[in-house]
């Protein structure tokens, strides 16, 4: 999916990390350029072509009320983890590299998953999810739980001038898909504060 909607505006995928068969013959065939890594466990930041754009959406099943509800602590919701390592990773060799601050790739990340995330772990587990995206921009900032207890279909978080995350629940049935399918897209800019403006200023019309 994210290779699909990045091609329709002009982004490039240069690698993606899959292991299932399935979306390995798709991209094969709809993608040919774009390489594909294997396994994000096995992957090392550091040794993988830089990119502006890191996207994930990691197995929901974990995170979803109709799973098993194990959240970041199960196998397949914990592969969160390693993109926030690779985007980690990667930014580290830009900075060892002296590359300067407005030019270290990744500037993005992008994290795609299902409403059930804001009340995994009593809400934990969401809050866990921005704080880890934050710590990549600054480790030593905490990120508290909303007042009301629970999180809200849409917000966002600025640091400064130069960090911004925002996420917003989105439904396929708006975007020209004929079925419901409500999801969190969570936008982390690293150089500035774009997030919300990519979220929720709207440039074209309903269902463009």
């Amino acid at each position: 999916g994210f290779p699909l909607g990045a091609a329709r505006y002009g982004i490039k995928t240069i690698w993606a990390s899959e292991i299932e068969p399935f979306p390995l013959a798709v991209t094969a065939r709809r993608f040919p350029s774009m390489v594909n890594k294997g396994d994000i466990t096995r992957l090392n930041g550091k040794l993988l072509f830089p990119v502006d754009i890191i996207c994930g959406g990691s197995p929901c099943q974990d995170l979803s009320v109709a799973g098993l509800r194990k959240g970041l602590a199960g196998e397949r919701s914990g592969l969160f983890m390693d993109q926030v390592r690779i985007v980690k990773e990667m930014r580290a060799e830009d900075e060892r590299r002296g590359v300067s601050d407005d030019f270290i790739r990744p500037r993005y990340l992008v994290w795609e998953n299902v409403p059930g995330a804001f009340s995994s772990a009593n809400g934990e587990d969401f809050r866990a999810v921005i704080e880890e995206i934050v710590h990549i921009k600054d480790s030593t900032c905490h990120v508290p739980r909303p007042d009301t207890g629970r999180w809200e279909s849409a917000g966002a978080a600025i640091l400064g001038d130069q960090f911004s995350l925002a996420w917003r629940v989105l439904d396929a049935q708006y975007w020209g898909v004929a079925q419901r399918r409500r999801r969190i897209f969570l936008v982390a800019d690293f150089g500035g504060l774009t997030a919300p403006k990519i979220l929720f200023e709207q440039e074209r019309l309903l269902r463009d």
